[in-house]
């Protein structure tokens, strides 16, 4: 077992170094840990199961639309349940009435379940992070000169000192900024800087996300997720949460990768605060798929971020969770993406439904309010259904109450919009863009819709 382990640690590191150049004998040698890997996933899930009393899942659909058990696309199939949890019903049937109900007895409850059921709890023993500035460039990015600083928050092994926890991340700023700047912060990877991926398929060349936010004045931040935490469940023996437990199986109600996402921004946000060239009052959150998720995630559980940008962030994210359509909960509990979430999740793929979910969705965005939040997606044509660019609409049209109720806007509507008809009237925001899996299209109608949070 210490050998799988120390095989598993390796292949984490190398999956999380994209950049590395390998060989044709590392190539091969990276096939045989990913084997390894996929070998402890399963071990790990089957473990998980045997701890929830469950036998078996339900499989979830595909997302080949030519599939024979292809995801539902039909919007007259989508949504077979009646209702939603009310996020404005207390568990005692009571309606909530006041901002002080839902902030003292509400938003507790449903924070509640989310932590039980959904995304896990973190918990108490987690060690701190102390950041370490090991490097400082001059860039030009476009034409805003700017200066780098690479970070690494070094997390307090010291109660077990066979996992070591990095945080990665890049902070960069306008070289000329007189006064501590806004940043927005992304989930994503380290590049170079300037580094940008060619834009998705049917997605016209825009100037990037960080150009655009540096030539507002601000900074743009970078963390690296798999740097303390990876994409699977090989690694929750590792990580941050690997630390916390001593290099032990999780319990149904421990964290997954997602919350763990989210507690490595948390902790960004701590650096920010000593740092003089950050106006740490004006911090934001993006992420794209998966890591609009961990960005919604982190908006719900970090009160200190002021706004959120989500990308295509679709189940686990945004999406109301009983539509049927595109990904289910029966993909997101499987052995592929249950690692994203505590354990009891996989219980509403089997037996359980995702009906029984005690909150959905909705109630995700409803613990971000009054602050604001921009939901993105791109066109179900060219980025596909599979996000389901519907339900995230709904999830944002669902959680309206909550911010109507703590005299904010909502959507200002339950008609689902016309791709790039931006709705962004209320604190709620919502534009479906005509490209692929990406938010760059949006970046420029969010940050115009920010202008009126971060000064």
């Amino acid at each position: 077992m210490k050998k799988i382990a120390c095989l598993i640690t390796l292949v984490i590191a190398i999956e999380a170094n994209a950049q590395n150049r390998m060989s044709a004998t590392d190539s091969l040698r990276r096939d045989s840990l990913r084997r390894v890997m996929q070998q402890a996933t399963q071990q790990d899930y089957k473990d998980m199961l045997d701890q929830l009393h469950i036998e078996s899942t339900r499989p979830g659909p595909s997302g080949n639309p030519q599939a024979p058990n292809a995801a539902n696309a039909d919007e007259a199939k989508a949504s077979p349940y009646t209702t939603l949890p009310d996020p404005l019903i207390l568990k005692s049937g009571k309606k909530v009435t006041s901002a002080r109900m839902w902030w003292q007895q509400r938003r507790p409850e449903i924070v509640e379940e989310f932590d039980r059921e959904i995304y896990g709890r973190v918990p108490v023993n987690v060690p701190k992070v102390t950041w370490e500035v090991t490097s400082t460039t001059d860039t030009t990015i476009g034409s805003v000169k700017a200066i780098t600083k690479n970070l690494l928050g070094h997390v307090d092994n010291s109660s077990y000192p066979q996992i070591k926890v990095d945080i990665q991340m890049t902070l960069t700023t306008p070289a000329n900024a007189a006064r501590p700047v806004p940043v927005m912060m992304e989930f994503g990877f380290v590049f170079p800087p300037g580094f940008r991926f060619p834009p998705p398929a049917g997605t016209p060349v825009e100037k990037s996300g960080m150009q655009q936010v540096l030539e507002k004045g601000w900074g743009f931040a970078v963390i690296v997720p798999t740097s303390f935490q990876a994409d699977n469940g090989a690694g929750l023996k590792q990580g941050i949460i690997g630390l916390t437990n001593k290099g032990q199986a999780r319990k149904p109600e421990d964290w997954g990768t997602l919350r763990a996402w989210a507690w490595g921004a948390s902790r960004a946000v701590d650096y920010f605060e000593t740092d003089k060239s950050v106006d740490s009052k004006k911090i934001g959150i993006e992420g794209l798929s998966r890591y609009g998720k961990a960005a919604l995630v982190a908006m719900a559980y970090e009160p200190r971020f002021v706004i959120a940008f989500v990308g295509s962030s679709g189940a686990g994210g945004a999406k109301i969770l009983r539509r049927v359509f595109g990904e289910q909960v029966e993909n997101l509990a499987g052995s592929g993406e249950y690692h994203w979430f505590a354990g009891n999740f996989i219980k509403y793929a089997g037996p359980l439904t995702p009906n029984d979910l005690p909150v959905d969705a909705h109630e995700l965005i409803a613990l971000c309010a009054p602050r604001p939040v921009f939901i993105s997606s791109g066109s179900p044509t060219v980025e596909g259904q599979w996000v389901d660019a519907k339900g995230m609409f709904l999830g944002g049209v669902h959680a309206g109450p909550v911010y109507k109720l703590l005299r904010k806007k909502d959507l200002g509507t339950t008609e689902f919009p016309a791709i790039e008809t931006p709705l962004v009237d209320g604190e709620i925001a919502f534009r479906q863009h005509s490209g692929g899996h990406t938010t760059g299209p949006n970046w420029a109608t969010f940050l115009k819709y920010a202008d009126r949070y971060i000064k």
